[in-house]
């Protein structure tokens, strides 16, 4: 399951809830924490995810580094055979040292590549997080204040007002971070 679907599924139990006079909301507390280790249980998984994109760019690495020393392997033994004649022997190192800095250079863009989109796929990871565990923390901060609060009705916040509030402040983060990332 995913995070999104949990953090929705936590969403729809609190506004499920049953509203008391002063606009309190009563929530099960069984369905809360079932839905909060749904979410521990899912980070894994968006984790996973992107250790197999990781492993995936050092596959690739470790392929081209495979290639270059075929490669390397092969114009060493074509060197050997052809050691009397030296104008193609030169030619064949001159052609192995190319080969194999193409496919240095070539391992080296695949691993950095590989290296960023990981480093991205984590730091959004990250964001998307801390965007959703901010809005938990709001919803839990407007339950405490409100049952603190002991003011009239009509100035007490309600649930909704503080998951309205919650999520203006996760869409703003997020926005933050996508205009970052634009430039």
């Amino acid at each position: 399951m995913s995070v999104y679907r949990v953090i929705d599924k936590l969403e729809a139990s609190i506004k499920q809830g049953q509203i008391l006079p002063l606009g309190y909301r009563v929530v099960s507390e069984e369905k809360l924490l079932e839905l909060i280790e749904k979410l521990r249980a899912s980070l894994p998984e968006e984790v996973g995810r992107a250790r197999t994109i990781a492993r995936s760019g050092e596959k690739l690495v470790r392929d081209a580094q495979e290639k270059a020393q075929a490669i390397v392997e092969e114009a060493s033994s074509a060197q050997t055979q052809l050691v009397d004649d030296h104008e193609i022997a030169k030619r064949a190192r001159i052609t192995a040292e190319t080969v194999l800095r193409e496919a240095e250079q070539k391992a080296a863009r695949v691993r950095d590549g590989a290296d960023a989109y990981a480093a991205q796929v984590l730091a959004d990871l990250d964001a998307r997080l801390s965007t959703a565990l901010g809005s938990v923390k709001k919803g839990l901060e407007a339950l405490v204040n409100a049952k603190a609060a002991s003011v009239a009705p009509a100035s007490v916040p309600t649930l909704a007002d503080a998951a309205a509030q919650s999520k203006r402040v996760a869409f703003d983060a997020q926005h933050d971070t996508a205009e970052l990332e634009t430039v």
